[in-house]
């Protein structure tokens, strides 16, 4: 994969779920949702910044999956710097973790 390729692969697999829309993003690169609900943004091909309730984000981090927000590092915010390709399966499920966390919480309210 080559320059540009790694965010359009990543963005491509994220665009297949239901109700999922693609924006450009206040700060740049482009930013996902689920119906109002920021799912999380990429910046081009180096590094995707996702939102979640402040447990996850301290298990995704004591976990090795994802690093304090590079801005906001006591926030519930993650980031995770993209290196390769083989970066792409790791950083969708993410994205996928927060799509199903949003669902399921659109599901309850709905109920």
């Amino acid at each position: 994969m080559g320059v540009g390729q790694i965010g359009d692969a990543i963005r491509e697999e994220i665009l297949k779920w239901p109700e999922v829309e693609a924006s450009p993003h206040r700060f740049g690169g482009v930013e996902f949702r689920f119906h109002r609900s920021e799912m999380g943004h990429l910046h081009g091909d180096r590094l995707a910044d996702l939102p979640f309730p402040r447990r996850i984000r301290d298990e995704l981090i004591a976990a090795g999956r994802a690093a304090p927000h590079h801005v906001l590092p006591d926030s519930g915010w993650v980031s995770v710097r993209i290196r390769g390709p083989e970066d792409v399966p790791s950083i969708v499920a993410l994205f996928r973790l927060q799509y199903d966390r949003l669902a399921a919480r659109r599901q309850r309210s709905a109920s």
